[in-house]
């Protein structure tokens, strides 16, 4: 295990998440000015593709770090039957769900239902598929529908707060079933899907169009929607880094795009892979 992934399960991981909640939703100008242009500055942040364009247009660092992009900065891949990636990022993972495990790295997996906070959904997308894609602090982090469908539960689960980059993924067992995360689960053309946010260390905030943002609890939080959503349309953000994985029944037969490959840089709305539906 490295040291990195050792240091994280002795920080006070929720506590840290609060304080960092707290700084970034400051509005005090010399706070949001001080983590706005240093956190620009340490990851090379243009403002060139937002519809924002000046540090300064900005409320507060979360305002800032959930900027939106200016229209068409981001076309939707319109190939029918079309799965598309729902954010920014490289792709973590993607493949076939293999009876109930998901792959998470090399050599390691990880079982769906415990993702899914549900054994009935796990046994539901047994040798289905899926998609990874984890959001690095400079991208764009809004998260939107790989697919078209109806938004029916979402399932907020509390966890650790892990790292969920390439190294802690090597090294944590079931780092995305241990994690906090959002669980929405959508009614499509083609069966139930999902699409996971999975919370990270220091991430302030999960938010989405039906729930707002969310309030952190001990237990697990059910809520039922009717929400109609098309493919692109914004579903929901992360306040700071994390990961969103989508999820697809056996019914979808999913094929994914050669090019398409662990380590892969993807955009929002990129085609990533075909969708049978029966």
């Amino acid at each position: 295990m490295s040291l990195f992934t050792t240091i994280q399960q002795f920080v006070p991981q929720q506590k840290l998440s609060r304080v960092a909640g707290r700084l970034a939703s400051s509005r005090h100008p010399l706070v949001k000015k001080a983590f706005i242009r240093s956190f620009a500055k340490a990851y090379g942040v243009s403002l060139d593709e937002y519809e924002r364009q000046s540090f300064n247009a900005y409320e507060s660092f979360n305002d800032f770090f959930t900027r939106e992009l200016k229209d068409e900065a981001r076309p939707i891949d319109k190939t029918a039957q079309g799965i598309v990636s729902p954010a920014d990022g490289v792709i973590s993972q993607l493949g076939q769900i293999e009876d109930t495990k998901l792959l998470q790295a090399k050599g390691r997996y990880y079982e769906i239902g415990q993702l899914l906070a549900n054994t009935d959904d796990g046994d539901y997308f047994a040798d289905g598929s899926f998609a990874t894609v984890y959001l690095a602090p400079s991208n764009y982090h809004r998260v939107h529908m790989p697919f078209a469908g109806t938004l029916t539960t979402t399932r907020y689960v509390p966890g650790t707060l892990f790292s969920v980059n390439n190294s802690t993924a090597a090294n944590v067992p079931d780092l995305f079933a241990r994690n906090e995360r959002l669980v929405c689960m959508f009614d499509t053309e083609y069966g139930k899907a999902a699409v996971v946010m999975v919370g990270a260390m220091i991430v302030a905030g999960i938010e989405t169009v039906a729930t707002g943002k969310i309030t952190r609890t001990k237990d697990i939080q059910l809520e039922q929607h009717e929400i109609k959503l098309e493919k692109g349309d914004e579903l929901g953000r992360f306040y700071l880094g994390s990961t969103a994985i989508v999820i697809l029944p056996k019914a979808a037969k999913a094929n994914w795009q050669e090019s398409m490959s662990a380590n892969t840089k993807v955009e929002m709305g990129e085609l990533l892979g075909l969708a049978n539906a029966e």
